[in-house]
């Protein structure tokens, strides 16, 4: 079972408190979860000591088991200073950047095949049109030889 850690909403509307929790990545966000293993309350300052509240312990117990944190979950437990969490939050932050430019290159990929596409749609036209005008200018000179021939014999 794929586990992960991450913020549960709750509180008030417009007034948010996360649970951190400990849950099977196929549950939702607000759903079923294994364990709590802290709390977030950004309404707090920041100077506040119960902003965020850990169980290191624990944390450090799921991270080895193989938890992945999510991103807000990783810059958090990386501010707290728990475990092994810089690393994971530095991973989860270059894995999340690496994703960016692979959609982004993604993009631009196919916005250049795109171009690359309509180019060449537009010089088969190109020389379609080309084509047609090579026949009528071939046809037009046939019919003016065949109408200097036609003179010829006649004078």
């Amino acid at each position: 079972m794929a586990t992960v850690i991450r913020l549960q909403r709750a509180g008030a509307k417009k007034k948010p408190y996360y649970k951190l929790v400990v849950a099977d990545r196929r549950s939702p966000r607000d759903g079923k979860f294994i364990e709590r293993v802290g709390s977030y309350n950004p309404s707090l300052p920041s100077t506040d000591e119960n902003r965020f509240t850990v169980k290191s312990d624990r944390v450090e117990q799921w991270l080895k088991t193989g938890a992945i944190p999510s991103e807000k979950a990783a810059v958090l437990l990386n501010k707290a200073g728990v475990g092994k969490t810089a690393t994971t939050a530095k991973n989860v932050l270059e894995r999340r950047d690496q994703s960016i430019g692979a959609r982004k290159n993604a993009r631009d990929l196919a916005a250049q095949k795109k171009l690359a596409d309509e180019a060449a749609a537009a010089a088969e036209v190109k020389a379609a049109e080309d084509a047609k005008a090579a026949e009528a200018k071939a046809a037009e000179d046939a019919k003016a030889a065949e109408a200097a021939s036609a003179e010829a014999p006649a004078a």
